[in-house]
């Protein structure tokens, strides 16, 4: 899952950026950017789950009904929003993304080893489920809050 975001996240900022630039800018509707990325990021998607399915049966059987909720993903449409908010060029973008997107696949294993982890644990009833993953995601982001401002 993380190699998909990973992917649709790097695609999704290089086609952005280039109708943001080339498109939007020159035409004077910068105002339709978000419907607009969110229209490019669902052809992405859409994109992706036709050739995995083509590539590779087995690991689009094992992404399931994962796959096109990347299209919901809000990371997808924050990096490329970012991207042009904070006036990068291309390469600068997709670096970003690239980066973006490792640390969200690492947020995903991490959360993925702590839920196994809890599967042993003795938890009280009424924090079973939801509760404690909700609990543990915002511990989790607490914790990657505190690599803010490490690189400027």
């Amino acid at each position: 899952m993380a190699g998909a975001v990973t992917f649709v996240i790097v695609l999704a900022t290089m086609a952005t950026y280039l109708i943001q630039i080339y498109v939007l800018n020159p035409l004077g509707i910068a105002f339709m950017q978000t419907i607009t990325f969110i229209l490019v990021i669902a052809a992405l998607v859409q994109m992706v789950e036709i050739i995995l399915k083509k590539v590779s049966q087995g690991l689009y059987q094992a992404l399931g009904i994962f796959l096109p909720l990347i299209t919901t993903n809000c990371a997808v449409l924050g990096v490329a929003i970012l991207v042009i908010k904070k006036e990068y060029n291309l390469i600068e973008g997709v670096v970003f993304g690239a980066s973006t997107a490792i640390g969200f696949g690492l947020a995903l294993v991490i959360l993925a080893g702590i839920r196994e982890q809890l599967e042993l644990a003795d938890i009280p009833k009424g924090m079973k489920g939801v509760p404690i993953s909700l609990v543990i995601a915002g511990i989790l982001a607490l914790a990657f809050m505190g690599f803010t401002g490490i690189v400027k």
